[in-house]
């Protein structure tokens, strides 16, 4: 056995019917850099770098809890993306203004982070998280 993780990285790959949008969005307002892109005849991909990668699963219990911690009711489908920001307040009025809906403005946790939920290009429910310490 080896002390070599199996698994070097995680990509997300989001399909997005505007494909220009979805870039804007996630590229220059939410601030995902720019890793590599490519063109063939037959469309276009982007690599954003979104930092440090985890796969996080829960049960259908928990998914639900979440849910209602951050928004009051279940909303979210099998999948969700996290972002960990530094001002989840500030990043979540800034998606907003590029066209994400607010499903739910920041509010803390009982995991001690302030959370807040919407819906991004790319038919993507985003969590927006800030770690708020002890």
């Amino acid at each position: 056995m080896t002390d070599e993780p199996a698994v070097r990285e995680l990509r997300l790959v989001v399909t997005a019917d505007d494909y220009d949008a979805a870039l804007r969005f996630y590229r220059d307002v939410l601030g995902l850099t720019e890793r590599a892109a490519f063109t063939s005849p037959d469309g276009r991909v982007v690599l954003l770098d979104a930092g440090r990668a985890t796969l996080e699963l829960t049960d259908p219990h928990h998914a639900a809890f979440i849910d209602e911690v951050e928004v009051g009711r279940r909303v979210a489908g099998h999948v969700r993306v996290a972002f960990q920001v530094d001002d989840s307040v500030a990043t979540t009025s800034k998606l907003a203004a590029a066209g994400a809906e607010v499903v739910a403005e920041p509010t803390r946790t009982p995991w001690n982070s302030l959370n807040s939920r919407l819906e991004a290009p790319g038919a993507l429910q985003l969590t927006l998280f800030t770690e708020l310490g002890e």
